[in-house]
Parts: structure tokens; sequence; C-alpha cells
């Protein structure tokens, strides 16, 4: 199995999911000067154009499997334009159709590279039994990508970058995924598996379609909370300094846990393991809520939990929908399709729901901010997504006993 290849490529496709969502609001209203409200109706205007395009994504992928090369290529190549004209090439004027432009184009070469990568899982494990040993070399990549892309403007602001260290940003990025594409052709050159074109029905009997539902649900709570990171940290707990040692918390404890969850999984049962992780998540969500001002010790401790119970989410819950579409000999490019656009309907939902509310509440980033707006803020980031997350645990529980890596 060609792990290094794998984590490589787990690590170049993070770099357009979290870290995006964590930078994305700051970035856009002290660089852009774009309001919250806009942001959010950007990022939702880019799900519905996601809807079409995922799926028929995956059935261009399942149509062209000896054409996986050249989307790799393409999925690399459009992600370093789309980080340059996002972070690096702004123009003088028109930074709203700019905007909009450099995010459909990075959007779309990560969801093809995405279903690219997720829909070959079984190809590029060589066998079912592998396929949570892969998941394990891949969850590290992406965690390393998350963690990288997320410090990487304060790193480059200290080695001397200008302004907020996006532009310099940007550019880091497109070389990632340039020397991502050049170490990873092999894995395209793997020989495809044999496999069933798509159909709803197929899917739903293989247990597919409850996965899509409980991974569009499990996904809100960390699309909230990534989507508000900073802005809890820095106003609400008031440590900027801390933001980035917080997140290499959070990000290094899901890395670490990962190899905890999939022995735990392949032992106990991935039900038995989800509950208690996502129990983990909440409890430590909602003592977020409770946090005075300048908090850090408890912050710290929050935010290892926290990492600790994504990285459970983001290990198993793949690895069962691709297990599903094996037992059933379903293509997965069209199905992973779906799963992608599951993801990024989260995050767009977080952004779309959370930022205008928070607007509303009176909260302003980088200003002073009336208690009532602070209040706001920390419902948003901690109470809200504890709800959800358990109707995430009632979903879980219901899963059928034949959802299994088996």
């Amino acid at each position: 199995m060609h792990t290094a290849r794998i984590s490589l490529f787990a690590l170049m496709l993070a770099a357009a999911g979290l870290p995006l969502y964590i930078h994305l609001p700051r970035y856009a209203t002290a660089e852009l000067g774009l309001s919250l409200a806009t942001l959010g109706a950007v990022l939702a205007g880019i799900r519905v154009l996601d809807f079409v395009q995922d799926p028929a994504l995956g059935w261009l992928i399942d149509r062209h499997p000896e054409a996986r090369s050249r989307f790799a290529a393409v999925a690399c190549l459009g992600m370093a334009a789309g980080f340059l004209l996002l972070y690096t090439l702004l123009p003088a004027s028109g930074t709203l159709v700019w905007l909009v432009v450099a995010l459909v184009l990075l959007f779309s070469a990560y969801s093809l590279g995405t279903i690219l990568f997720y829909g070959q899982s079984l190809s590029l494990a060589g066998s079912s039994e592998a396929l949570i040993r892969m998941a394990a070399w891949r969850e590290g990549g992406s965690l390393t990508g998350i963690i990288l892309a997320a410090l990487a403007p304060t790193l480059l602001v200290a080695l001397g970058a200008a302004g907020q260290g996006y532009g310099a940003f940007g550019v880091l990025l497109a070389l990632v995924c340039l020397l991502v594409w050049l170490l990873t052709r092999p894995l395209w050159r793997l020989p495809a598996r044999p496999e069933a074109p798509i159909s709803w029905a197929a899917l739903h009997d293989a247990g597919g379609t409850r996965l899509l539902v409980l991974a569009l649900i499990n996904s809100l709570p960390v699309a909230m909370t990534s989507t508000l990171f900073l802005f809890f940290v820095e106003e609400r707990l008031g440590l900027p300094d801390l933001a980035g040692p917080f997140l290499i918390l959070f990000f290094l404890a899901a890395g670490l846990s990962v190899p905890l969850w999939t022995r735990a999984s392949a032992k106990y049962g991935a039900r038995q393991v989800l509950v208690p992780a996502m129990t983990l998540a909440i409890l430590s969500f909602i003592s977020a809520a409770a946090l005075p001002e300048g908090a850090a010790l408890a912050f710290a401790l929050i935010c290892l939990g926290s990492g600790a119970a994504l990285g459970a989410d983001m290990v198993i819950l793949p690895v069962l929908f691709s297990s599903a579409l094996a037992r059933a000999g379903i293509q997965a490019g069209q199905a992973f399709g779906l799963w992608s656009f599951a993801a990024k309907l989260a995050l767009a939902a977080a952004a779309l729901i959370l930022l205008p509310l928070l607007e509303l509440s009176g909260f302003k980033p980088g200003q002073p901010n009336s208690a009532a707006a602070l209040q706001a803020l920390t419902l948003a980031y901690a109470v809200l997504p504890c709800l959800i997350k358990l109707l995430a645990i009632a979903l879980v529980v219901r899963l059928p006993r034949e959802v299994s890596f088996s």
C-alpha cells in the first residue's frame, strides 16, 4: 500500500477543508472588507453549485476510470490556482466577484480530488480488510495538513511575511499542491476494481443513505466550531496570542487519537466507539460555554477532549461508508460525490446560519462587543453544536448491525 503517498494527497486536500473555514471569516472581513452576512451568502451559493457538481464529478470518475491520473492532475493544479487567486493575486477592485471565482475554482478542484481519493479507497487499500489501516494513514495525513494550514499564516508572519501572512500563504499552498501532484502520480496507476453502477436503491440497501444522513448531521457541530473558533478565542476568551497553540492542541489530540479509535472500533464495533466519542465532544464543548475570560488552561483541556473526539469522526465514518459500498459492489465515485457534498453542505450551512445571526446580534470582529453579542457567540460556538451532536448520537444508536467494517 502506498501509505506515504496516500498521506500526502490527504494532506493537500485537508488544506482546503477546515483551515479554509477557520481563516475565511477573519480574512474576508479584515482583508477584503466584506460583512459576515455577505460571506455566508457566498458560501451558501457555492453549495447550490455543489449540489449538482459533486454527483456529476463522481459520475465522471466512475465512467472513465482510465483517466484517474488526469483527474488527479486537474484537482491538484486547480487547487493551486484557486489558492493563489484567493489569497495572493487580489485585484484592486471587485473583490467580491474575485472571491466568488476563486472559491468556485478552489472548491471544484477540491471536490474532484476528494471524490477521486475517497472513491478509490478500496483500490488504494488493496482489500476490504485493509480499509481501516489505510484510513489511519489517510486521516493522519489530513490532520497534519489541517495543522499546517491552520497555523501557516501566523508562522509566515513570524518569518517576515507582509500583512497577516495570507499572500505568502497562498503561494505556499500552491507549491504544496504542485509538489503533491508530482509525488503521488503512482497512486493513480493502480488498477481500478470492477464495480456495478450506483443506484439509489442499492445504496439504500447497503446502508449508505443512513450513513450519508449521519455524516451531514455529525459534520455540523465541527463546522460550527471551526467557523467560529478564532472569534471565540480572540473575542470571547480574550486570548488572541494563544489561538495558534490551541489549534495545535486540538489537531494533535485528533491525530494521536486516530490509532486508538481504529483499534477500538475493530475490536468493539463502530457504534460502541462512536457513541462515547461523540459524548466526549459534547462534554468538551458544553464546558466552553461556562468559561470566564482568560481561561487558557481550561480551554486547552477542552481542545484536547474535542480534538480526540474529532479523531473518531474522521476515521470511522468514511470507512463505514467505503465498507458498505464494497459489500454491495457499488461504484464509489458518485457515492463519494454525495459524501463530499454532505460534508461541504455542513460547512456552508454553519456559515450561512451563524455568521448573519452573529451580525444581527451586534457582534463585530476586532471591535469592542457588548455582553449580549458575546453571549450570542458563546451559544453559537458551544451550545448549539452540542444539541446537534445529540441528534447524531441518536442516529448512531439506530444504525443497523450490518453496518460495520467487515
